[in-house]
């Protein structure tokens, strides 16, 4: 067991944000269904990707990673795709909801297993459309999961406030089909700018599906095409950054390196979030400066808000720790799904912000926290989710008293190199062994 121990100092400076999980593993997907020949840069080795390629490996595709050049290069299996096997998704929630679908499609007996809270997370929307399209679906719930037979092409109805994850396992799939096939939604979409992604790295490596009213039109028998592809830096990451900047004392200057301005992801809304708090935020060429002028006001010139979370739940334990720290209320709306991720993390950020000094309450799809001007420190649950974890620097840097945060290296799982960022900027990141 691990805590780490976040201090108060920030001088600010550049730093490169890690590339996209999200983006990585969609592109390692179609890296593996092109059947090799892709190479993929900016590639970082955390534990979602290594768990990706593993994955990669027991559908029957080669690959090396070069850590050094932050590359992955694909290449042909002798035996071409495997007719079955075992696929440990670790923790990735992402990656199990994109390749039970993927393995249905190719055909065969396939089972799955995970970790943490993966084994607990909803597979349910699979365990309704799978068996009516050729597949045995077999689970008591979650992980341990086994699948057998091949998926047939034609119609999945589904509601759409559920995780947009099962949309995009579909896309993925469906293609591979020999007939055509349409994917229909009963209730609006949420997370929409991660299906937007997905149907753009899709069209990057030659598939095309076509948008309707309801869903989406996928025409079967398509062909996946291998490639050369740069995944871009990761905006959800940038929300960790963006929370020091608004933060810190003195309003240092953090210039972040790496963002698209025009990127799909979602998760660039963080810039409007953190604008509307009182961040000041301009492009300077290639680089996103973010800075709080107004840093030496009361609750440094911040104010809360109310925030519509539903398209951006990975946004909210960064957020929720500048709302802590903000004056007046704010109140994250349609939050529902975030119990149900790596944590519970409504309760994991109230109980976080509580034990800090702050004042955080939720319901069942809110949290609401009031504003104090600064925390009092003291020891916080990390809950083995890297984005509690991160997201609780920034309470050190407006804190009576050092924060220790437990569950360091949940980091792994998406952002290894975090603490040796936050150093670089001037920030305080101790990792402590205990027991």
């Amino acid at each position: 067991m691990h805590q780490v121990k976040y201090g108060s100092a920030l001088a600010g400076g550049r730093v490169t944000v890690p590339p996209s999980k999200s983006a990585a593993i969609r592109a390692l997907l179609c890296a593996a269904l092109s059947g090799g020949g892709t190479t993929l840069y900016n590639m970082e080795p955390s534990e979602d990707i290594l768990a990706t390629l593993g994955a990669i490996r027991a559908l029957g595709l080669e690959t090396q990673l070069d850590e050094e050049g932050k590359a992955v290069y694909t290449q042909t299996s002798a035996l071409g795709f495997a007719s079955g096997g075992e696929i440990d998704c670790r923790e990735s929630g992402s990656l199990v909801r994109f390749i039970i679908p993927i393995a249905a499609a190719l055909g065969g007996c396939w089972r799955f297993r995970g970790r943490g809270r993966l084994p607990k997370r909803p597979l349910g929307v699979y365990a309704d459309l799978l068996p009516k399209h050729g597949v045995e679906f077999n689970s008591q719930g979650g992980l341990p999961l086994e699948i057998r037979g091949k998926l047939t092409p034609g119609e999945f109805s589904m509601p759409g406030n559920i995780s947009s994850q099962f949309v995009t396992g579909l896309l993925f799939a469906l293609p591979l089909l020999a007939g055509d096939s349409k994917i229909q939604l009963t209730s609006p979409l949420e997370s929409r700018g991660y299906v937007d992604m997905t149907l753009s790295i899709l069209r990057d490596f030659g598939v095309n599906i076509t948008p309707n009213s309801s869903g989406w039109y996928i025409p079967g028998g398509q062909k996946y095409l291998a490639r050369t592809y740069t995944v871009e830096g990761d905006w959800s990451h940038a929300a960790f950054f963006l929370n020091l900047a608004a933060l810190a004392a003195g309003g240092p200057e953090i210039r972040i390196i790496g963002l698209d301005p025009d990127s799909l992801q979602g998760d660039r809304a963080c810039l409007e979030v953190f604008g509307h708090f009182g961040l000041h935020t301009h492009w300077e060429e290639e680089e996103l400066v973010a800075k709080n002028p107004h840093s030496h006001k009361p609750f440094g010139g911040l104010t809360g808000q109310t925030i519509d979370v539903s398209q951006i739940t990975d946004m909210v334990p960064a957020a929720s720790v500048c709302a802590a720290l903000s004056q007046g209320e704010t109140r994250f709306v349609n939050a529902g799904r975030l119990r149900l991720k790596e944590s519970d993390r409504i309760m994991a950020m109230e109980n976080a912000i509580n034990a800090l000094g702050g004042r955080a309450s939720s319901k069942e799809d809110e949290l609401i926290i009031q504003g104090v001007e600064r925390f009092s420190g003291g020891i916080a649950e990390g809950c083995n989710d890297h984005r509690v974890v991160m997201a609780l620097a920034g309470a050190g840097l407006r804190s009576g008293a050092p924060v220790l945060v437990s569950d360091a290296w949940s980091i792994q799982k998406t952002y290894p190199q975090f603490f040796d960022d936050l150093k670089r900027l001037g920030g305080e990141a101790d990792v402590i062994q205990l027991g």
